[in-house]
């Protein structure tokens, strides 16, 4: 593996997976081990899979709509200071800021419109790029989100 440098897009690991719940587990579990590997604590360990899991079921499901013949591709870097990860569908896109606040009360019984909120409680940076195809997130090992407690 050649050093990836998060400062620099072109030398960040690539995979691109079919667009499946399933699928979307190998990038996942190689990330969660490069955080592991940089030696990340828990509560950054713990953001970065809670902000994944959101990242690539909405590139599934909303992005390109369970349609196994599109794909995800999922670009990302990490060291010892910070992981960049990048979430990219073949949808038609969204606007972010379309998405209704899912903590007003009369959103309150409603089960969705909570991802965009949980990430960004949990990463440090989150970018959506290219009319919101493209998710670009940042949590820095060490970061003012990391909350006593969470994941352990």
């Amino acid at each position: 593996m050649s050093e990836v440098n998060p400062n620099s897009e072109p030398t960040f690991e690539t995979c691109v997976v079919k667009s499946s719940l399933s699928d979307v587990e190998q990038p996942k579990r190689r990330i969660l081990d490069a955080v592991q590997l940089n030696k990340f604590d828990d509560a950054a360990i713990f953001a970065i899979q809670l902000a994944l899991e959101e990242a690539l079921t909405n590139a599934v499901k909303h992005g390109n709509c369970c349609d196994p013949c599109k794909a995800v591709t999922v670009r990302f870097a990490v060291n010892d200071d910070r992981a960049v990860i990048i979430v990219r569908d073949e949808g038609a896109g969204f606007e972010p800021a379309g998405i209704p606040d899912p903590t007003r009360p009369d959103r309150l019984p409603l089960p969705n419109g909570r991802g965009i909120m949980l990430l960004r409680a949990y990463m440090d940076e989150i970018e959506y790029r290219d009319n919101g195809r493209e998710l670009y997130m940042v949590k820095r090992r060490r970061s003012t989100n990391d909350q006593p407690g969470i994941g352990q």
